[in-house]
C-alpha cells in the first residue's frame, strides 16, 4: 500500500511552488532533532528508524493517490504528472535504532533534491515521534525492573496500528514479551497472556474457571486472583493445579490493590502452602515510578499497558524536520537556519560523536558543522551495515563513537537492513554508557551535554 497521502497537505502545495521555480532540484538536506526532552527526563531513545525505510519505498503516487490529487483542484497538472513519476533517490542517515538521543542532536538526516527532501517530513515525524515516544518510556520501565521481564500491553490504549509499533518500540529497549499478536508475527517478538477478569466471571465460581484455564494451558500457566477475595483466590488457584499434578500454578496475576502490600502477602501465603516456585505477577496502570516503587517487594514479572503505549505522559518525542543546508543556481550548497522566537535552528548539515570517558561512561554527544561539496553527501559514512553494532565503543577512537549509520543511498536501503535483536542489543550496550545518575528517574537535567561547534 502507498505512503504517500500519509502526508500534509502543505507538503504539496510547497512542492508545487518548488518545481515551478526550479528549487525542488536543488540539493537539499533536512535534520531531525528535539529542542529539549520531555520536562525532566534525562535521555531519550530513537526507535524507528529501520521500519522508517520501507515506508519511503513506498511513498510512491499510484493511480489512485494521483486521482484524489486532482479532485482537490489545488495542485497543477505539471506537478502531478511529476508526482506520478516520483521515486524518492536520496540518502538517509541516522542514528541506529536503539540509539539514546539528546537535546539538539541530529537524529536522522534527509539529503536529496528539496522537493523529494520536503515530501518526507510528515512520514518520518510520525514515524519516529511515535516510537521513540514509546522506547523512551520503556527504556526508564526496564530500568527501574532492574532485571525483572516486563511485559507490553498496551494494545488496548492506543490505535490498531500504533498498538504493532509500540510492541516494536518496547521490545528494542527490553520488554520480555508483548500481549499484542500481530507485533509476534511480524517482528519475530514473544508473545504473552493468559485471561481476563471477563473468564473468570464467566464460571458459576472462580474455582471453575481456574480448572478451565489449567485444562487448556496446562498448570504452567498464570492465573488471574484478584477478581473477588485475593487470598481465597490464591488457596483455589494452587489447589487446582496440585489436582493437576503441579505443586502450584506457574504464576499468579494481581491487577488491584496495594500492590506492594498485596504481593507480599501472597508471597508469604504461596510459601506457606508449599508453592514456593510459583511467580507474581502484577499489573493495573504501572508505569516506571510504580515499577519503581515495587522495587523490594516479592514481584516477579510486570505487565504494562497504557503508560508504554503513550509514553507515560508524552506521547510524541518532540521532533522536528528542519532544512539546514541547500544548493544555489550553481549548486553551491549554504547552510541555512531560522531566526524565530524560541525556533531558532543551527545552519548547516551536522555529524554527532559521541565522548566516552575513561572508564566507558558517555560524558559529552558532539555536533559538528561541516562545509561539503554536494558530490561528497553520504561518503563520510562509509562502513558497512553489518559493522553497525559489533561494539558501541570505539568507532571513531578509544574514547569516543560515532553516532549515524547509513539508511537509505540513493534511494535504496543500506544493506539488509537492522534486525530488532540487533536494536536491542545495541540499545542496552548504549544505555550502559549512561553515569548513574543517567537512570534516576527523578528530575533532571540530560545526562550528557550537547555542545555544537566547526570541525
Amino acid at each position: 500500500m502507498s505512503t504517500a497521502l500519509l502526508t500534509d497537505l502543505y507538503e504539496l502545495t510547497m512542492l508545487d511552488g518548488a518545481l515551478r521555480s526550479g528549487v525542488a532540484g536543488h540539493r537539499a538536506a533536512f535534520e531531525v532533532f528535539a529542542r529539549q526532552l520531555p520536562p525532566g527526563r534525562r535521555y531519550g531513545v530513537v526507535a524507528g528508524t529501520t521500519r522508517l525505510v520501507p515506508l519511503i519505498e513506498e511513498f510512491r503516487f499510484g493511480a489512485g493517490e494521483i486521482d484524489y490529487l486532482r479532485q482537490l483542484g489545488v495542485l497543477s497538472e505539471a506537478t502531478l504528472e511529476w508526482l506520478r513519476g516520483f521515486l524518492f533517490s536520496g540518502d538517509v542517515s541516522g542514528f541506529a535504532e536503539g540509539e539514546l538521543y539528546f537535546p539538539e542532536t541530529p537524529v536522522l538526516t534527509v539529503e536529496a533534491p528539496f522537493g523529494e527532501a520536503l515530501l518526507l517530513e510528515t512520514l518520518v515525524l510520525s514515524v519516529l515521534n511515535h516510537d521513540s515516544a514509546v522506547a523512551s518510556a520503556g527504556a526508564r520501565m526496564v530500568a527501574a525492573a532492574r532485571g525483572r521481564p516486563l511485559i507490553e500491553m498496551g494494545g488496548r490504549r492506543t490505535h490498531e496500528e500504533a498498538a504493532v509499533a509500540a510492541a516494536r518500540a518496547a521490545w528494542v529497549v527490553g520488554f520480555a514479551a508483548t500481549s499484542n499478536l500481530e507485533a509476534g508475527r511480524r517482528y519475530a517478538i514473544p508473545t504473552a497472556g493468559t485471561a481476563a477478569h471477563a473468564f473468570i466471571l464467566a464460571y458459576p465460581s472462580e474455582r471453575a474457571a481456574f480448572e478451565a484455564q489449567i485444562g487448556a494451558l496446562g498448570p504452567d500457566t498464570t492465573l488471574l486472583v484478584d477478581t473477588f477475595d485475593v487470598d481465597q483466590g490464591v488457596r483455589d488457584a494452587v489447589d487446582v493445579a496440585r489436582r493437576c499434578g503441579a505443586p502450584g500454578p506457574g504464576a499468579v496475576r494481581i491487577d488491584s490493590g496495594d500492590l506492594r502490600a498485596e504481593s507480599s502477602r501472597v508471597r508469604a501465603l504461596l510459601d506457606g502452602l508449599a508453592a514456593e516456585a510459583t511467580r507474581i505477577v502484577v499489573s493495573g496502570d504501572l508505569d516506571e515510578y510504580a515499577i519503581e516503587a515495587l522495587a523490594g517487594a516479592p514481584v516477579d514479572a510486570y505487565g504494562v499497558g497504557t503508560s508504554v503505549a503513550t509514553g507515560s505522559g508524552f506521547p510524541t518525542a518532540g521532533f522536528v524536520y528542519k532544512l539546514v543546508a541547500v544548493a544555489d543556481a550553481s549548486g553551491t550548497v549554504h547552510g541555512v537556519a531560522k531566526r524565530s522566537i524560541g525556533k531558532e535552528t543551527r545552519g548547516g548539515r551536522k555529524w554527532v560523536t559521541r565522548v566516552l570517558s575513561a572508564d566507558g561512561y558517555a560524558v559529552e554527544d558532539r555536533v559538528s558543522t561541516v562545509s561539503y561539496a554536494v558530490e561528497e553527501r553520504v561518503s563520510t559514512v562509509s562502513y558497512a551495515v553489518e559493522e553497525r553494532v559489533s561494539t558501541v565503543h570505539g568507532a571513531v577512537g578509544d574514547r569516543m563513537r560515532t553516532l549515524a549509520v547509513p539508511l537509505m543511498i540513493a534511494g535504496a536501503p543500506a544493506g539488509d537492513g537492522w534486525d530488532l535483536d540487533a536494536a536491542r542489543r545495541h540499545h542496552a550496550a548504549a544505555r550502559q554508557e549512561l553515569p548513574a545518575e543517567g537512570l534516576d528517574l527523578r528530575p533532571g537535567p540530560p545526562a550528557v551535554a550537547t555542545t555544537v561547534g566547526e570541525g
